[in-house]
């Protein structure tokens, strides 16, 4: 089981950027898929952005033309570029690993919170 650690998360005022970064435990050039979650206090979690390993992105209505997804092969690492962050982004952000089912590993998350 590919092990993931989240970093970049932090406390931001509205219309600011953030970069979260994953990093792999090992290769993630075979992967599927990897992804970005979100999950708010109180709410259930939800689905933000993937790349598949052929560079193909995926993103929630809510994010499309805000954040980006990428990825480094050679560094092992997925990141989570935002921009123009709202209050509504605030939530623990989780990097997955994805096969073509779904949804097949998870990091510890890390939390973004936005607010003047």
């Amino acid at each position: 089981q590919v092990q993931l650690v989240e970093s970049g998360g932090g406390l931001v005022q509205p219309g600011a950027s953030l970069r979260l970064s994953c990093a792999a435990s090992e290769s993630i050039v075979t992967i599927y898929a990897m992804g970005w979650y979100r999950q708010a206090p109180g709410e259930r979690r939800e689905f933000v952005a993937t790349i598949t390993s052929g560079g193909t992105t995926d993103y929630a209505d809510s994010v499309k033309g805000r954040f980006t997804i990428s990825r480094d092969n050679a560094k092992n690492t997925v990141y989570l570029q935002m921009h123009s962050l709202k209050p509504e982004d605030t939530a623990v952000y989780y990097c997955t690993t994805n096969n073509y089912e779904g949804v097949d590993g998870w990091g510890q998350g890390t939390q973004v919170t936005v607010s003047s």
